[in-house]
């Protein structure tokens, strides 16, 4: 048998095998070096903004300010952080956290500004010319809700907790092998 047969049998064999904390370690090392905060970072402002544009468009087509949008959010931004930063880190998930609340903060911003516009006849691009940060903050208090506080909290825990690359024990096994 040659060597390359061999290594190719025992690798089965190894993948069975309990990784030992240097093993562990070196996968780690590994993995971080996959990471990308940048890329996650962009992809998840993208997705929040994204996110924030169905949430207003919905609100405008129904009518109805929809709070259950923001787990939309939630889900898109941690899903985007996930997938372009490959974070194992926590800074991808509070980066996943923070991005998912100014993800639904803009897309209430942006539902309550359609609302204004429709009530007052005008079009979206008239309203924004006239309205300036603190006319937002007082439409924005004004049509709060204690449930925003739910769907908020929500979208913050899924940009936090799906913004972790998953790490499978087959990819911790490779990364600590050095095949990946």
């Amino acid at each position: 048998m040659s060597e390359a047969q061999q290594a190719g049998s025992a690798a089965p064999a190894a993948a069975g095998q309990q990784l030992t904390n240097a093993d562990v370690q070196r996968a780690v090392e590994r993995l971080r070096g996959q990471q990308n905060f940048v890329a996650g970072l962009v992809a998840g402002a993208a997705a929040a903004l994204v996110g924030a544009v169905i949430w207003a468009v919905i609100t405008d087509v129904t009518g109805y300010q929809i709070g259950f949008m923001a787990i939309g959010v939630g889900f898109l931004v941690g899903y985007a952080v996930r997938v372009a930063g490959k974070g194992i880190d926590q800074s991808f998930a509070i980066m996943g956290a923070v991005l998912a609340l100014l993800g639904c903060v803009v897309g209430n911003a942006l539902a309550v500004l359609g609302i204004v516009a429709s009530q007052e006849n005008m079009t979206y691009a008239e309203l924004w010319s006239r309205v300036d940060l603190p006319i937002l903050g007082n439409l924005m208090a004004t049509t709060f809700s204690p449930m925003d506080l739910l769907f908020y909290g929500i979208a913050i825990y899924e940009g936090y907790k799906l913004s972790f690359r998953q790490v499978t024990p087959d990819e911790l096994q490779a990364a600590a092998r050095g095949m990946i």
